[in-house]
């Protein structure tokens, strides 16, 4: 399977961002991969503290869901990405992740289980948090984990998706620059593939709030794709026996002695 990591900065006009998603997908398209993953909240970029996001929330049959279901057909690709969803509390939706396939059919919804209360933000003051379920979705042949952003601090999540089935990981994210902010992300996503021995895909906001550095990295830990700071993209190819190999070379996952059931 072939991924591409697509990195750029939302804003708060949603018509906008549906627009870019359109041209994003359109470009990340040229380099005929089987799924094109872009970051967390691209239907409209998270509110500053004290203000909110309800405003902005739709439901999954809403434009912005349309907007990724028409260019998944367009271009024949699966098209992951964020947006905020209404929720049962019309004043705190969900934090969410679509994942469409080539034909347009919606193949799951994550809600973002950890929300991020920390490093001085309380992102449970504007949003609700999902169900503790893994979701996990096939693409090419290939089972795709869903996970959002806070939640690669939470390594049992990555494992319930990985006992799930999950082959790779995928990680839309705004991950907020600060000290030593970046080196967390990129030490984090390795981690992640190197416990699990799975690929992660991970797909990152950039500009003046968020650190981008969105990657592709392989069950070895290594750097297969690698955006930087700026706007584009970058295609990784995964496969099967490269996954196999790594497994049976490192055979982590067979030699636990104990597992963790999420609560």
């Amino acid at each position: 399977m072939r991924i591409a990591v697509v990195q750029t900065a939302s804003s708060y006009d949603k018509a906008a961002n549906r627009d870019l998603v359109t041209r994003l997908v359109a470009e990340a398209a040229q380099g005929r991969p089987d799924l094109v993953v872009l970051p967390e909240a691209m239907m409209s970029d998270f509110a500053v503290e004290g203000e909110s996001v309800a405003g902005a929330a739709e439901s999954l049959d809403g434009e912005f869901v349309a907007t990724l279901r028409k260019a998944a057909v367009e271009h024949n690709v699966a098209v992951v990405a964020g947006m905020f969803e209404l929720s049962c509390d019309q004043h705190r939706p969900y934090n969410t992740l679509l994942a469409v396939g080539a034909d347009g059919v919606l193949l799951g919804a994550y809600r973002k289980i950890h929300l991020y209360d920390a490093f001085g933000y309380k992102e449970s003051d504007q949003l609700t948090a999902g169900d503790v379920a893994p979701v996990v979705v096939q693409v090419a042949d290939h089972q795709l984990g869903l996970m959002t952003c806070y939640d690669l601090r939470f390594p049992e999540l990555s494992r319930a998706l990985v006992d799930a089935g999950a082959e790779v990981l995928v990680v839309p994210a705004a991950w907020v620059r600060g000290p030593l902010k970046e080196h967390h992300w990129t030490t984090l996503l390795t981690a992640r593939a190197v416990e699990n021995t799975c690929y992660v895909a991970a797909a990152a906001q950039n500009g003046k709030k968020y650190c981008g550095l969105s990657q592709v990295v392989d069950p070895q830990g290594i750097a297969l794709a690698s955006v930087g700071e700026s706007d584009g993209h970058a295609y990784a190819e995964i496969t099967a026996e490269r996954l196999a190999d790594v497994r049976k070379r490192n055979p982590s996952l067979q030699n636990r002695r104990y597992s963790v059931t999420p609560r």
